[in-house]
């Protein structure tokens, strides 16, 4: 979810101003963590306060990307929630307000990605990509721009235009 479906980063930046009393810019952070920031720490803590994860805005075209992902496709959305406890509740809240065409039978919310077995898992993370025996798509976020292993989505438009070619593929397959 974080930082695929659900933005993380203005919230952050937003405690990391209330807190610190400065906000950083995109340069400071983009090509490590953002919790590697000088204070970021700290600042973090906030994360396991009830709430947090309640608000978030969505990646742009994530709400269309996953509606049309549905239709098409039998669709989970894992996150790796146990963390953050608090973080729970403010999920599924969260996904059921944005997302109230999916069930809640299709959220996975677990300690270990490595656990879930699919086809396909769209992640900003590399090492949960690594453990995975489907296709990984990665996600672009400013920690991970230095990873090469797997096919990289920039965005929700991307990630559409990935499973549509996937489809035409299985449809010229069967085809022949």
């Amino acid at each position: 979810m974080d930082e695929v479906m659900a933005d993380v980063v203005p919230a952050f930046l937003d405690l990391y101003e209330s807190q610190l009393g400065q906000r950083p810019e995109k340069k400071d952070y983009w090509g490590k963590k953002i919790y590697k920031l000088p204070g970021a720490m700290q600042v973090r803590e906030s994360l396991f306060d009830r709430g947090f994860f309640a608000d978030l805005p969505l990646m742009e075209g994530c709400l269309d990307g996953v509606e049309w992902l549905h239709e098409h496709y039998d669709l989970f959305i894992v996150s790796a929630a146990m963390e953050f406890r608090n973080s729970l509740e403010d999920k599924f809240d969260w996904l059921q307000r944005h997302f109230p065409f999916l069930s809640w039978k299709n959220f996975v919310f677990c300690g270990d990605k490595s656990i879930i077995q699919a086809d396909y898992m769209i992640d900003d993370h590399p090492f949960n990509l690594a453990a995975f025996k489907g296709k990984g798509l990665l996600f672009t976020a400013s920690h991970n721009i230095d990873e090469h292993r797997f096919e990289r989505v920039n965005n929700w438009a991307e990630v559409r235009a990935f499973f549509e070619r996937e489809m035409e593929r299985e449809r010229q397959s069967a085809a022949i």
